[in-house]
């Protein structure tokens, strides 16, 4: 799931969702039709174009990756139909030829048909993933009491829809309450525990006095999914954050996660934080996670990345520089923010080997 304004472009993304299983974009979808209609203009100006005949061949294989049975069985019936007009000059080949190409038609029908049917498999299956991503983790609002958000997340398996990072922005009695969290695993595996957290964090956010109870409460279920089935080395990292009711503070509690980075008059630099354990190993409640209070200024935002962008590397082993890369986009809307990072590792050429998650929050001080 991408939910960001701003980001790739509609080309990168059309040509990226075709791998996955998407339809082709628009130049596969035209590539046999222009094909037939080149060669069979070439060979009807002239008789020395009958040498280019054979790409005829290459067409009814190429509409199987766009179109269904009956269109591909249009195309390799036009593919007969050339071979066989005088005018073409390509009448000439022996019957061989002719029934090898009649025989690649007929294969390529059968085929684009078995392609149609698994086609109409993965839609469905992608609607249902699409269905379960926001059941877990609807979009989040532009505005959470006085804090605006922003969010960003893309699955480190391609064609998955979830992964094992998750966030959330909820208002309480205490304040705006945020989370940001990366479970071990990845894809449908990590799914079950990523309810898990969200569902904890979500009910302890609202009766939970301070940050320190609602991580002991999210470490508690994990604990307890862990001993149910019998997985010893199941664990989460995460990073809270709680505002105060004007929007001029805010509250962190690292749990193994990379901390915030704030971006404050056009620099940014990471919120330093005292690291607590990660969730899930039982230790949150007996040695609890110190708290770190900031005090914000007008206009100041708040980014929240995943280890899929601390931990992004280039061709000689460099970890993204976050901070500094951010304060040269701090520019940047505060919706726009989280696609100009994406756009950065792409553009730099930084491999993202996880899942990508970011989360913008920006404080909305009351008027004076």
């Amino acid at each position: 799931m991408t939910s960001v304004r701003g980001g790739a472009s509609r080309r990168d993304v059309e040509d990226r969702g075709w791998l996955r299983g998407a339809p082709p974009p628009r130049w596969v979808r035209m590539l046999p039709v222009v094909l037939l209609v080149v060669v069979t203009a070439a060979t009807l100006a002239t008789p020395k174009a009958r040498d280019v005949g054979f790409l005829l061949g290459a067409i009814p294989p190429l509409a199987v990756l766009s179109y269904g049975p009956w269109a591909t069985a249009a195309l390799g019936g036009a593919v007969v139909v050339v071979l066989n007009v005088p005018a073409t000059h390509l009448n000439r080949p022996g019957n061989t030829d002719l029934l090898t190409i009649v025989f690649v038609a007929l294969l390529s029908v059968f085929v684009s048909y078995v392609r149609s049917h698994r086609d109409a498999q993965l839609a469905v299956e992608r609607a249902i993933g699409e269905a379960v991503q926001r059941a877990v983790m609807p979009p989040l609002p532009e505005r959470v009491g006085r804090i605006g958000c922003a969010g960003f997340y893309r699955a480190a398996q391609d064609g998955t829809l979830v992964g094992g990072d998750f966030f959330d922005v909820r208002d309480g009695p205490g304040g705006v309450r945020a989370v940001m969290g990366d479970v071990r695993g990845h894809g449908l595996a990590a799914m079950a525990t990523v309810v898990s957290l969200m569902g904890a964090f979500r009910e302890a956010a609202l009766d939970q006095p301070g940050l320190e109870g609602v991580a002991a409460r999210m470490d508690r279920r994990l604990a307890v999914d862990s001993a149910g089935d019998g997985q010893t080395e199941l664990f989460a990292t995460a990073v809270l954050l709680e505002f105060t009711g004007d929007g001029g503070a805010v509250r962190v509690l690292a749990c193994g996660h990379p901390p915030p980075v704030l971006l404050h008059a056009g620099q940014a630099r990471e919120v330093t934080v005292t690291p607590g354990p990660p969730l899930g190993i039982g230790l949150v409640g007996l040695d609890p996670p110190k708290e770190v209070t900031l005090v914000l200024a007008t206009g100041d935002r708040l980014l929240l990345a995943s280890d899929g962008v601390w931990e992004a590397r280039n061709a000689s082993g460099a970890f993204y520089p976050l901070p500094e890369r951010l304060a040269r986009l701090a520019g940047a809307g505060e919706a726009e923010l989280p696609g100009a990072v994406w756009a950065d590792l792409a553009r730099l050429g930084y491999e993202v080997r996880d899942d990508v998650t970011m989360l913008v929050l920006t404080p909305r001080r009351p008027p004076a």
